[in-house]
């Protein structure tokens, strides 16, 4: 497994992972909108975990405004999980994000979502006292 940046023939496998691994995710969270829009931001912060016959085996999208670092979209192939590519994802996605001047990386998880807040706990990231808001836009 290697980590490479998305590439467009990544579409399909991105797009089937996502699927898998977030299967009540909102049209806008989907791979048709998501990745043009991170693609429209040109900024190179979009990693896959790429299997020795070029397909897809995880994904990482990170973000930086210039004051925090994001992740979003960690996804691993459920059957290729625990062998070590979600914490590759993180660790590149971190490290250039480090590159970029970035001195705080931030993510969400899902409440109830036990495996993925000890998967990040193990990677040192800490639960902080805060709470997440949203609101999409146009509102709904």
């Amino acid at each position: 497994m290697t980590v490479v940046g998305y590439r467009a023939e990544h579409f399909a496998g991105v797009k089937a992972l996502w699927e898998a691994c977030f299967p009540d995710d909102p049209p806008r969270n989907r791979a048709e909108a998501a990745i043009p829009a991170k693609l429209a931001q040109g900024d190179g912060l979009f990693f896959i975990a790429e299997g020795p016959g070029g397909e897809v085996q995880g994904t990482v999208m990170a973000g930086y405004d210039g004051h925090r670092g994001w992740l979003y979209t960690v996804a691993v192939e459920p059957e290729l999980r625990q062998q070590g590519i979600g914490r590759a994802l993180v660790e590149y996605a971190c490290a250039e994000l480090a590159t970029r001047g970035c001195g705080k990386v931030n993510l969400q998880v899902r409440d109830g979502n036990d495996a993925a807040a000890a998967f990040y706990e193990e990677l040192g990231f800490a639960r902080e006292p805060r709470i997440s808001f949203g609101r999409t836009l146009p509102p709904e």
